[in-house]
């Protein structure tokens, strides 16, 4: 093998000693997804209609996405998640919602995306009577209400940890944007123009409740930066608060658990009131970007940040840094450490960035983008010894990861397959933009039980969470390219080549201690091809289609309501046929209450070894029960209409308005399409002569 690399000078490999080479790596223009970072799709869903998330549709987020009215594409591993509460504004939220909720979790694990929630009241805009464009009473709900329902979402919240990125604060005001409130004091000019010392404190109440209720592996985003001073230094904290400090980040504190989302990025000099000080029962409000904006750019390094444009008003400075002398967008994205944006709005700014040649690397750029730079590592070695492994590598992005992420070392027999793991005491959140080169060095054990052989090296980033790890769409691929441009991302298993094989030549000692090579145990001989249910005959049936089965001991089927917790149904043993195919059944005939059930199968080896498969959700039939989703809502493209026991005969389609003036009408299809005439929210009616749905949409 080194007599090979030798006479491959164009690779860029260099031998460094006769045990070592040193591998030298490019940098990728590709945008391609990644977990947590990026632009999002957006979703909404309410309490009087749910639509529920849908794993197909969330899957396809992962391939290019063109928003209407947009010139660019973009694709997604996150959903932003409107969670409407407009029926509960009185009483607590009903099961069947929070079962909806518990639902929109599962879907979005079994698609590979994680959700960004923001639960709120109303999103209504009353302008009649007064001067602004919202008026006065907005609709939110008061403090004893929103703490009651933060109480009933704490167990869903805890159990979905893992397909959470993040959990804006939401709840008050119109959009859960905290200003426009009937409850928690109105700073808009239609109000008092700005808070007082209760305000704060009941705004403070429902953060800590929401604090509590959120799983300390997740942080909470608050809209504004002055929420989170007041929350951690109190009511009457300055605006020069101090930022949080690399000794304070990631402990897990209520500072270092509050990230921010900016819905009106780069919209005016202060963000249209994003950096105000809204005063208190002692002193008035004034805009403050000029200690607000420092604040926000050095805490930023260390929590979640993302958002949305919301106008193009504060044109050219909006623009890429490159197009005009006073244009900073892009800049202003990396100097604010942003991870994610809005994919649907303003798309008047986000055309702007295409058309100004800055889009494709805000696109790279948001969130992390690791890329490899160097690499030395041995030839050869033996069992019993370390393997010295240094890698050299930058992040070329605006921020950090800001969830935690684990790093392995990877070793792959390349005649067997059989895998060996090492788990590095590195921690990815401090791979910072402004830490330059960072350089990973370890010498994990091999332990003299790993067979001789040649073994692939791989460094593997994998989403710490159980039900997540060993996924690959959960799991970071780097922005390098392996010499001669060769890319090293592997999409079936996560793991990111290193352009390297190692020889183990025989056995030498026994290191032990420290970081060690582990056996893959979590790899079955197994490939499951299928899994799908068919509710039918007031029963479901379950079948699934596997090869590669050896030594495998039996398949358990597993059921759940909500998506979230499981239980044993029934067992089947495995047929172990090798490299024949195998199709087996089951038939679940116990009673179905429910609208629909939640399946995965647990597949088990004669060593212990298990595997899991993806959860598939299967619809109850309930004596023709109809239902009608639409896909996308909000929409800036085609409605697609789907149906939930058939679709219905001779019907007829009418669009209303608000005020409800017709404004379109004609026979069912599988399609519409109201573009560019119709904008804003609207009512959507299908009619046959023995029944009616009614379904709130939103064209963009």
């Amino acid at each position: 093998m080194l007599r090979i690399l030798l006479f491959l000078p164009s690779l860029l490999i260099s031998v460094a000693t006769a045990a070592q080479i040193t591998i030298t790596y490019q940098s990728s223009a590709e945008d391609f997804p990644n977990p947590e970072r990026g632009f999002y799709r957006y979703t909404e869903t309410r309490s009087g209609n749910y639509s529920p998330l849908v794993v197909g549709e969330l899957q396809s987020y992962r391939n290019p996405y063109t928003p209407g009215g947009a010139s660019y594409s973009v694709v997604s591993t996150l959903a932003f998640r409107y969670f409407f509460l407009e029926d509960f504004k009185a009483g607590p939220i009903s099961q069947n919602y929070l079962n909806e909720v518990a639902a929109d979790f599962a879907a979005a694990r079994a698609a590979g995306v994680k959700l960004i929630p923001r639960f709120a009241y109303t999103d209504e805009v009353n302008g009649s009577g007064c001067l602004s464009f919202i008026c006065p009473p907005y609709g939110d709900a008061p403090k004893a209400i929103i703490l009651q329902h933060i109480n009933q979402l704490g167990p869903i919240l805890a159990g979905n940890k893992d397909v959470i990125a993040a959990i804006q604060m939401g709840f008050i005001g119109v959009w859960g944007e905290n200003y426009y409130t009937d409850y928690f004091g109105d700073a808009s000019p239609e109000g008092n123009s700005q808070l007082f010392d209760a305000d704060w404190e009941d705004r403070n109440d429902v953060l800590e409740a929401l604090l509590a209720a959120v799983p300390a592996e997740r942080m909470v985003q608050v809209r504004y930066p002055q929420l989170k001073q007041r929350l951690v230094y109190g009511i009457n904290a300055p605006t020069n608060s101090l930022p949080l400090t690399v000794s304070e980040s990631y402990s897990g504190s209520d500072k270092a658990r509050l990230g921010f989302h900016n819905d009106c990025l780069l919209a005016s000099a202060d963000d249209f009131g994003t950096y105000a000080n809204y005063g208190n029962s002692s002193s008035g409000a004034n805009s403050d970007t000029a200690n607000l904006k420092p604040y926000f750019a050095e805490d930023s390094r260390f929590v979640v940040v993302g958002g949305e444009t919301c106008s193009d008003g504060y044109n050219p400075q909006n623009n890429c840094s490159s197009t005009n002398s006073q244009a900073f967008g892009d800049s202003e994205l990396r100097r604010l450490h942003y991870s994610y944006l809005n994919s649907d709005y303003n798309q008047a700014v986000n055309n702007d960035w295409q058309s100004g040649g800055c889009m494709d690397a805000i696109k790279r750029s948001l969130g992390y983008r690791f890329n490899l730079t160097q690499g030395n590592y041995p030839v050869s070695v033996t069992a019993g010894s370390t393997l010295p492994v240094t890698i050299s590598l930058q992040n070329a992005g605006y921020a950090a990861p800001f969830n935690e992420r684990k790093v392995e070392l990877i070793l792959r027999e390349t005649t067997s397959g059989e895998i060996w793991r090492a788990e590095l005491a590195e921690d990815p959140r401090r791979w910072q933009p402004e830490s330059g080169t960072v350089v990973v060095s370890a010498s994990p054990c091999l332990p003299a039980s790993i067979p001789i052989g040649n073994y692939e090296l791989m460094l593997h980033l994998p989403d710490p969470m159980p039900t997540l790890y060993g996924r690959a769409d959960y799991s970071i691929r780097l922005g390098s390219l392996l010499p001669g441009g060769i890319d090293g991302w592997e999409p079936t298993t996560g793991f990111n080549r290193l352009g390297q094989e190692i020889t183990i030549t025989g056995v030498s000692g026994n290191c032990g201690g420290g970081i060690s090579f582990v056996p893959d145990n979590q790899s079955l001989p197994l490939e499951l091809l299928t899994f799908t249910g068919q509710a039918r005959d007031k029963a479901i049936h379950l079948k699934w289609v596997t090869q590669l089965e050896t030594d495998l001991e039996f398949h358990e089927i597993l059921r759940s309501e909500d998506g979230v917790n499981f239980s044993l149904l029934a067992r089947k043993n495995a047929s172990n046929s090798g490299n024949s195919t195998t199709s087996y059944s089951f038939t679940d005939r116990s009673d179905l209450a429910n609208d629909w059930y939640y399946y995965r199968l647990r597949s088990v080896d004669f060593d212990g070894s298990i595997h899991y498969s993806s959860i598939i959700r299967v619809t109850v039939e309930d004596g023709g029960k109809q239902d009608l989703i639409l896909s996308p809502n909000p929409s800036s493209e085609r409605i697609r209409l789907m149906w939930v026991g058939g679709k219905p005969e001779g019907a007829s389609i009418q669009v209303f308005d608000i005020l409800g003036q017709l404004l379109f009408s004609g026979p069912l299809t599988n399609e519409i399409d109201l573009r560019p005439t119709i904008r804003g929210n609207c009512v959507l009616v299908v009619n046959t002569a023995s029944a009616r749905w009614i379904k709130r949409i939103v064209i963009r």
